[in-house]
């Protein structure tokens, strides 16, 4: 099921403040700078399979209180930001829930085992020419 669909964003909360970088004289001013707050365990549309999930792979994100946080301040207006900011929400619940596949064990190809061999031949021979030879 697509993540948009469930309207997350009404679980979502939002806090603004002043950012630094560009924006001039506008940075001192204007709260342009979004902070975006989850708490996963109250998410009453994530399920607790999902939920898991999300507190396994996104622990460095979630702090005590067990909020994913997300902050944006790369843009100069706080409407954007914010876009951004669900923007990466749903980028990073996307991630964490899609299942990563089994690696198939395989073996070497013919041809990788060959240039090895050939490789440690080459080096082999490099280094038995470099010492003294007593060939009279």
């Amino acid at each position: 099921m697509q993540l948009q669909a469930r309207e997350l964003e009404k679980e979502l909360q939002f806090q603004a403040s002043r950012s630094g970088g560009a924006g001039g004289q506008n940075v001192n001013k204007v709260a342009t700078k979004v902070e975006l707050k989850f708490h996963v365990q109250n998410s009453a549309l994530l399920s607790a399979d999902e939920k898991a999930l999300v507190q396994e792979k996104l622990a460095g994100r979630i702090n005590n209180e067990g909020y994913l946080q997300v902050v944006c301040q790369d843009e100069r207006s706080q409407l954007q930001n914010k876009e951004l900011c669900i923007k990466r929400f749903y980028e990073l619940l996307r991630q964490a829930l899609t299942q990563q596949k089994k690696r198939k064990a395989s073996r070497p190809t013919k041809a990788s085992v060959r240039q090895r061999l050939e490789s440690k031949k080459k080096l082999s021979l490099k280094k038995s020419n470099r010492g003294y030879r007593h060939d009279m």
